[in-house]
């Protein structure tokens, strides 16, 4: 067990909420209070779980065969949720925009969910396209269920392992899932680069290169590029500025802003406009939840 300490506010509630409606199945899951899933450590399989301590801290409950995987797990674990953000300095920063300071005083401790693994987030984003969080969530569990691998010691809970890149180069994907082939080739082109550039969605490098060579790959834009970076590379500054829950919340009584207009007023968020993207998000779902709307990030509305 690892204590995780931050700098408070954190508002565990929403980043739990937020994991919990993306839980690929077999993989990951919310439980109570706790974040739970299996992982893939130093070439060998573990479990962690993941819930709120005492003071200012997250806990973490390890199971692994291999003490020394902890640092790593650990240090993975502070960037998935968001555990060294200065909440000051992004309450400043947002704070020349009134609308944004508004958002941020009402929600001062949120953060940006990131992602035990890159590839994962990749792939996860890329199903999601242009279909509701719901549906991309069972896709996923359905891509684990046909390529990923199943633990020795089955236990209540996570028991599958994601896919690694290698598997998924080599699949057709869309064969053995209900989706478009160009989605599935897109996976695979996604699972072949990172084959060959273990490194290429890992948080720390320059996230403009990365979005680029993400978008040289065929099936995946901006907004995906955009999502990948903010989650998996911990981009504090990427906005995926096309997205429709964006457009929507900042839309006051006069219409909807352009993408382009969103991205010149964007500039006075600089350079946290990846938190801004989630107050956003917030916002809309407040809003669409009055309206007898439920809207889940990433441009999916459904009616309750």
């Amino acid at each position: 067990m690892i204590r995780l300490p931050y700098v408070a506010p954190y508002d565990w509630p929403a980043i739990r909420d937020y994991l919990a409606l993306r839980a690929i199945p077999g993989v990951e899951t919310v439980v109570g209070d706790a974040y739970l899933r299996t992982v893939v450590v130093l070439g060998r399989p573990g479990r962690i779980r993941v819930g709120p301590g005492e003071g200012d801290a997250l806990v973490a409950t390890i199971r692994h065969a291999d003490p020394g995987a902890v640092p790593e797990i650990g240090a993975r674990l502070r960037r998935m949720f968001d555990l060294d953000a200065d909440p000051a300095a992004i309450r400043a920063g947002l704070a020349r925009d009134p609308d944004l300071a508004a958002l941020v005083a009402a929600r001062p401790g949120l953060r940006v969910p990131g992602a035990w693994d890159g590839f994962e987030l990749g792939v996860r984003a890329i199903l999601g396209q242009q279909v509701s969080v719901a549906a991309a969530t069972r896709l996923a569990g359905k891509l684990v269920a046909a390529f990923g691998t199943p633990l020795d010691e089955p236990e209540a809970g996570p028991a599958w392992l994601f896919p690694a890149p290698e598997r998924l180069a080599r699949a057709d994907i869309a064969a053995a899932l209900p989706m478009p082939r160009a989605r599935g080739a897109a996976i695979a082109a996604l699972a072949e680069a990172v084959a060959a550039t273990p490194g290429l969605l890992a948080p720390g490098g320059d996230p403009d290169a990365a979005r680029a060579a993400l978008m040289r790959l065929r099936g995946i834009g901006e907004w995906t590029a955009q999502y990948i970076a903010m989650r998996a590379l911990r981009a504090a500054d990427a906005l995926p500025s096309g997205d429709i829950g964006l457009l929507r919340a900042l839309d006051r009584g006069a219409g909807r802003p352009t993408p382009r207009q969103l991205l010149a007023r964007s500039e006075a968020w600089r350079p946290w406009r990846a938190y801004a993207v989630l107050h956003l998000w917030a916002s809309d779902a407040d809003s669409a939840a009055s309206a007898g709307m439920r809207v889940v990030p990433e441009g999916a509305t459904l009616r309750t």
